[in-house]
């Protein structure tokens, strides 16, 4: 079964905004790492933006300034807020559930199905 669903992709033109949301179990929220994660066509999957059960977020450079993770503990939802897009942007973006012991992922890892983000020129 599917726990981690993302929605709220599509074609945006440069410049603009999409937010995206992920909607995880409560069992998988409330314990794991939530993270974002995206992958163009002929580039491998990087990272996004991570935040902690906190609330505390980590961006890659690439998106600094422009987008932002956040989470509400009641709807077992994380959302990335993303602005002034790019081109460069386009990519499938992926929700993911990751557990860490002691800094290390565990085998306890979840992914969501993907949505496609296209942002035109």
């Amino acid at each position: 079964q599917v726990q981690l669903v993302e929605s709220g992709g599509g074609l945006v033109q440069a410049g603009g905004s999409l937010r995206l949301s992920c909607a995880a179990s409560r069992s998988i929220f409330v314990t794991h790492v939530m993270a974002w994660y995206r992958q163009a066509p002929g580039k491998q999957r990087e990272l996004v933006a991570t935040i902690t059960s906190g609330g505390s977020p980590n961006y890659a450079d690439s998106v600094k300034g422009r987008f932002t993770v956040s989470r509400d503990n009641a709807k077992n939802t994380v959302y990335l807020q993303m602005n002034s897009l790019k081109p460069e942007d386009t990519a499938v973006y992926y929700c993911n559930a990751h557990e860490l012991f002691m800094g290390r992922r565990t085998i306890s890892d979840y992914w969501g199905q993907g949505t496609q983000v296209t942002v035109s020129s």
